[in-house]
């Protein structure tokens, strides 16, 4: 379906106040899981020479006050300086192919990478409004980083139109919160994708191990704790004024991380981590042999 903007179309921009403003004001966070992330990524990955930007499908769960974007839908689409074509019936077909396994997730909203915020944004965004009425729908702008000068980073939008009688293309993008939750089986992923290299380095990156990741949070607690140390013992000396909120804090810590130890739950997980680690060794070194004795029976 092309969509093309009219001659009284304005360039978006991020607005956080004005009389012509009239956002939605109920909605008030977007959390996005790491596979929908994932995802939108390989989307971007995948395409083609000509195009700048990719667009899909939010799916997910909503409340009145929150919404959490568990996947997302490809949809197929081209942009030229006159008009934005987006095939509207795929996008139909193959959410539907994705309610059928997971019948309790809605259309929330649609997703974009790039930091470029334009009319056409305004008139797909003007679609989705109505694929998710009565309730908003949100834009969710993946920035990968790839254009010059841009930081890597997601942001979340809700539309507003512009005007007393406004048209479709002529409305402004309002930030609101948004986070990304994940767990712990997800976190050597997310952490693969915030690894950084050095330029024109040759090293391929490969998902931390369970030891590696152990590692790290170790060396993370460890520096918080320097951290707290640096502070209790200022305060004790009288450098810095103590503050009570933070007292009761790591009281309530230290109570509770107590708790665990006498349990032997973090000795017992550790052991697990251990165990499961010496196994796979010896599973790998049991299979070189049998290779290599394979190969001399053979011969």
């Amino acid at each position: 379906m092309p969509l093309g903007p009219s001659s009284s179309a304005v360039h978006l921009q991020n607005l956080n106040s004005g009389s012509t403003l009239n956002p939605v004001r109920s909605l008030q966070n977007v959390t996005i899981h790491p596979v929908a992330l994932f995802s939108i990524l390989d989307h971007y990955l995948r395409r083609t020479d000509a195009q700048e930007r990719v667009i899909g499908t939010l799916v997910g769960t909503r409340t009145e006050t929150e919404i959490e974007v568990h996947n997302c839908v490809a949809v197929l689409h081209s942009e030229t300086s006159e008009q934005v074509a987006v095939d509207m019936d795929y996008h139909r077909t193959v959410f539907e192919l994705h309610h059928k396994v997971r019948p309790k997730e809605v259309i929330v909203g649609w997703y974009s990478t790039g930091s470029n915020l334009n009319t056409y944004s305004a008139l797909i965004q003007n679609f989705y409004s109505q694929e998710t009425a009565p309730h908003t729908a949100v834009h969710v702008a993946v920035n990968t980083g790839a254009e010059e000068g841009s930081e890597p980073g997601v942001k979340a939008y809700i539309g507003s139109p512009v005007g007393v009688y406004p048209k479709p293309e002529n409305c402004v993008f309002v930030p609101i919160p948004c986070e990304l939750r994940f767990n712990d089986a997800e976190r050597s992923g997310l952490d693969l994708l915030t690894k950084s290299f050095p330029p024109n380095s040759s090293s391929i990156a490969s998902p931390s191990s369970d030891i590696e990741v152990l590692e790290r949070s170790i060396q993370t607690v460890s520096d918080m704790l320097d951290r707290v140390l640096t502070y209790v013992r200022s305060v004790i000396a009288g450098e810095t004024k103590g503050d009570p909120e933070v007292g009761r804090y790591l009281l309530e810590t230290f109570a509770t991380s107590t708790e665990g130890l006498d349990q032997g739950s973090f000795a017992s997980s550790l052991q697990d981590t251990l165990v499961i680690s010496y196994l796979a060794n010896l599973v790998r070194a049991q299979a070189e042999v049998s290779a290599r004795l394979q190969l001399v029976t053979s011969s």
